[in-house]
This record gives C-alpha cells, sequence and structure tokens, in this order.
C-alpha cells in the first residue's frame, strides 16, 4: 500500500456556483476528489447525484472517490460507476448483502470500499475486509459539513488494521468528519492512510492556500512511529 498519506477534500462545503474554480483550486494538493452522496433517507440530508459526478469527472484529472451516504446501493452502484466515480464506499448498514455490492463495484470498474458511523461496532467490518480496498471510519454522525471530530473514533483506525493483519490483509483507512489543521497530527497519529477534509478547505477565504497547507502537513507529518509488535 503506498505510504503516502493521502488527502481527499470533501466538496460538500464547497460553493457550487463556482464548483469547477473551487475543485481546480484544490487539484494540486488532492489524491482524491470526495463525493458525498446524501438522501436525506440514510442521513437527514440531500446533496447530489450521478449526473453531479459526471459533471466533476468532466473536469478534473483527480480520481472521484464516492461516499455513498443512501439506502438500496445495489440500486445506486452501477448509476455512480458509470458517472465517472474511481472508488465507491457505502455504509455497512445501508444493505442487506454487503458482499454482493462490493463484487458489483469492483466489476464495474472501481475501487469499492466500506463505511462505518460512530455507532456502528469495528467487528462488523472484519467479515469483509478481505473483500474492500479501503475503509472509511466516521468521526462525526454523517449528515452534515463542519461538525467536531470526536476522538475517541480515532482508536478504531487502529482496531480495523489489526483486524486486517489478523487475515494477512492491508486495508487503507479513510478518516471522514471534523479533520481539520489543528487535529491532523492526532489523526496521523491514529495512523490514518487517507483524510477527508471539507470545511476547513472550502469554507477558507483562499480555498488554495488553504489547501496547499493542509498537503504541507501532511506532507511534514509522514513520519509515524513504527508499528509496535
Amino acid at each position: 500500500m503506498d505510504s503516502k498519506i493521502k488527502l481527499s477534500p470533501s466538496i460538500l462545503n464547497a460553493d457550487f456556483a463556482r464548483l469547477a474554480d473551487a475543485i481546480k483550486a484544490v487539484e494540486p494538493y488532492s489524491d482524491y476528489i470526495h463525493m458525498d452522496v446524501m438522501d436525506g433517507h440514510f442521513v437527514p440530508n440531500i446533496t447530489f447525484g450521478p449526473l453531479v459526478i459526471e459533471a466533476v469527472k468532466r473536469i478534473t484529472d483527480v480520481p472521484l472517490d464516492t461516499h455513498l451516504m443512501i439506502y438500496n446501493p445495489p440500486e445506486w452502484v452501477e448509476a455512480f460507476a458509470e458517472a465517472g466515480s474511481d472508488r465507491i464506499s457505502f455504509h455497512l448498514r445501508a444493505c442487506r448483502d454487503p458482499e454482493s455490492v462490493i463484487r458489483a463495484t469492483r466489476r464495474l470498474g472501481a475501487s469499492p470500499g466500506l463505511a462505518i458511523s460512530p455507532e456502528v461496532p469495528t467487528f462488523e467490518l472484519k467479515p469483509f475486509l478481505g473483500m474492500v480496498d479501503f475503509v472509511i471510519i466516521m468521526c462525526v454522525y454523517p449528515g452534515f459539513g463542519g461538525q467536531k471530530l470526536m476522538p475517541e473514533m480515532l482508536n478504531r483506525i487502529g482496531a480495523v488494521k489489526r483486524d486486517a493483519a489478523e487475515m494477512g490483509v492491508k486495508v487503507e483507512v479513510e478518516v471522514d468528519g471534523g479533520v481539520k489543521a489543528k487535529n491532523i497530527p492526532m489523526v496521523l497519529e491514529a495512523g490514518a492512510d487517507n483524510l477527508v477534509v471539507g470545511s476547513s478547505i472550502f469554507g477558507a477565504t483562499d480555498v488554495s492556500r488553504a489547501a496547499a497547507e493542509v498537503r504541507a502537513i501532511l506532507d511534514g507529518t509522514d513520519v509515524r512511529p513504527a508499528a509496535s509488535g
């Protein structure tokens, strides 16, 4: 797995009237563009669907990291893959047969991932760790941007990695929710591989500068303690 710590700016808090400009501002510093899809049922908010994914795909070469916070992901994974999503994650408890959605995602050419909200224990992920490429640990209750990170959720990163190691597999752990410049060192120390950063980048007066500052922190802090044991 790539040792570089990845940055995935979330457009949830971007100015949608100038979305193309906002994405261009973060492109030089981004590994992915994070696309939060909400249906108003699985979470109490509505964002956008495949048409926005398709539009963003046309204006950037940065891979799209599509996070489905929706019910019935089996009905939608094909549409989001065809729209241009390079990675597609969905919530473990959003459907009855996660394995079939994971397999469908990979078959459609996208990298599959699973996400868990704070109330979902990490052990529920274990049966699927050998099937997915990444796991999203939510450090807030999903639905709205700009929330405060729940630090007690960071212990879950190590738990997932230990479970994966016991199975003899590697899985990227992505942290989503409340990640800001001031708490990035804490998030990295916990072992995160990929950070979703939203309001602290797109809510800044100078979006490009904010993204550059986060990228500099990630690059400068990419010396984590060696894992014990």
